[in-house]
């Protein structure tokens, strides 16, 4: 992938155009782009939009709510408006890869508001929801595809989708969704799209051994780059509270009692660190609502539209969440701990102060979390102030009349890949390993007469005993599917 200052286009470019008629936006799409109040372009559209326009593959690394959609939804749309209304069966012109549904959901609100009038057809192909709906949405083909990689995956698998005709491939926050374990499933995506396809990678961060994965899937990039990689946005306040976790509920509750805190995102690591959170807002009597990976998308959409109504102030969630939110006016962002990547902690903040309003951003931090405080302030160039430590006061006491809960994290209650499937922490936990109740060494005689259930012919199983399941042996789409298929 050559990046060199030929392809890569100036940031001062931005002031001499204006208006997207400039970046060679025209037609029906124009005014349907003004109508959906899109007047001025951002920064990132005025450098991606004319090399997408000529063919040219796309290298865009931009801040979260930057305008990255319409940077690469005008161009595709542009393209398609002047192919007509007739496809192939089972055929895509565009996809969109993003790595989560929410995001996914997103990009597809946006795109339908820049076609509108355009005869587009879009569809979104994700898990969590009924697959025969969207197979049934794709069977006379469409013009745009929006798709987490694991659902589509099993699509293509299945012989549901064919990507032979795809000529647009977008890679929306690029990064999070090669290091979420889908590294594997979008190269073989990819290489089922057309040969002379165009390629596009947005994200707001790029660490440099994505970048070198990412080198496949370009061909000759340009390279837009209207922020610092990592930098976060000028009108977001952040701060850093210091607390124990023990402290943590208490501080979170005096916090949320100030009125000014009116739209409030709290994240928190893991999906049962998310549950414990909601559970404990609920008791001190807070509406809120909790979004993360084990939720099935019915209750994560309807979360999310409570949460963006107002039927509730504050939401849970877990990084999952961290780039598909986009909704108006959320006041502060709270991290109830640090995340495991420092990179996730750019994508947090950034649900608040978007399209130039400001936001706060508050950390709460464990002194067993400050490594992870610095690595956060080593990628965003700054350090945060503390404005207020709570390391001197005493834990507070729970309430004996609340259920006792063990405060344990499974190991594969992650949001990114790295857990074990079925829920067991790796090794043995330092102990024997206990069969039927006694320490390894020390079994008790073996059991004689009838064999186990799952031991016998089919024919003299017990009803609802243990039966092998065996899959069919259709040509599968490459490999196994990656342990995480949250998104």
């Amino acid at each position: 992938m050559n990046l060199t200052n030929e392809n890569t286009l100036p940031n001062n470019d931005a002031g001499e155009l204006s208006g997207f008629a400039a970046l060679g936006i025209g037609g029906a799409l124009l005014k349907a782009t003004l109508a959906a109040g899109f007047t001025e372009p951002k920064p990132i559209q005025v450098q991606a939009i004319p090399p997408q326009l000529e063919g040219r593959d796309i290298f865009g690394i931009a801040q979260t709510g930057s305008g990255k959609t319409a940077a690469f939804a005008l161009p595709i749309l542009s393209k398609i408006i002047g192919l007509g209304t007739k496809r192939r069966p089972k055929t895509a012109r565009a996809l969109i890869l993003a790595p989560t549904r929410e995001l996914a959901v997103q990009i597809e609100d946006t795109i339908k508001l820049l076609a509108k009038g355009a005869h587009i057809s879009t569809a979104l192909v994700l898990g969590g929801v009924s697959r025969f709906s969207q197979v049934k949405k794709i069977a006379p083909g469409v013009d745009i595809l929006i798709a987490t990689p694991g659902r589509l995956t099993d699509l293509v698998r299945e012989g549901d989708l064919i990507l032979a005709d795809t000529k647009w491939l977008v890679l929306d926050e690029g990064d999070r969704m090669l290091d979420m374990g889908f590294i594997n499933d979008v190269k073989r995506i990819a290489k089922a799209t057309a040969p002379d396809r165009q390629t596009a990678l947005f994200s707001a961060t790029m660490p440099d051994e994505i970048a070198e994965l990412a080198k496949g899937l370009l061909k000759d990039p340009v390279r837009v780059e209207v922020s610092p990689q990592s930098t976060t946005a000028a009108e977001i306040v952040q701060s850093v509270v210091l607390a124990r976790t023990r402290q943590k509920r208490q501080v979170l509750s005096k916090m949320l009692a100030d009125e000014a805190m009116r739209t409030v995102i709290v994240f928190s690591r893991t999906k049962h660190g998310a549950d414990r959170v909601t559970k404990d807002l609920v008791r001190d009597g807070f509406e809120a609502a909790v979004i993360h990976g084990n939720k099935s998308q019915n209750a994560r959409q309807k979360a999310l539209n409570d949460f963006r109504d107002g039927s509730v102030r504050i939401l849970v969630a877990t990084d999952i969440a961290a780039r598909g939110i986009d909704v108006p006016g959320i006041s502060h962002v709270v991290n109830f701990d640090l995340p495991d990547e420092a990179e996730s902690y750019v994508h947090r903040i950034g649900r608040t102060g978007r399209n130039g309003r400001d936001g706060i951003a508050i950390t709460l931090c464990d002194p067993s979390e400050n490594a992870k405080l610095r690595q956060v302030e080593r990628i965003i160039r700054m350090k945060l102030p503390v404005i207020a430590d709570h390391l001197g006061s005493p834990d507070p006491q729970r309430d004996p009349r609340e259920k006792t809960e063990r405060h344990f994290e499974p190991a594969n209650d992650r949001e990114h890949h790295g857990g074990r499937r079925d829920g067991r922490r790796p090794g043995n936990g330092g102990g024997k390993k206990h069969i039927a109740g006694k320490p390894n060494g020390e079994r008790g005689p073996k059991p004689q007469g009838e064999r186990p259930a799952a031991a016998q012919p089919n024919s003299e199983r017990k009803p609802g005993s243990f039966k092998r399941f065996k899959g069919n042996n259709k040509r599968r789409f490459g490999g196994k599917r990656p342990a995480n298929r949250a998104a």
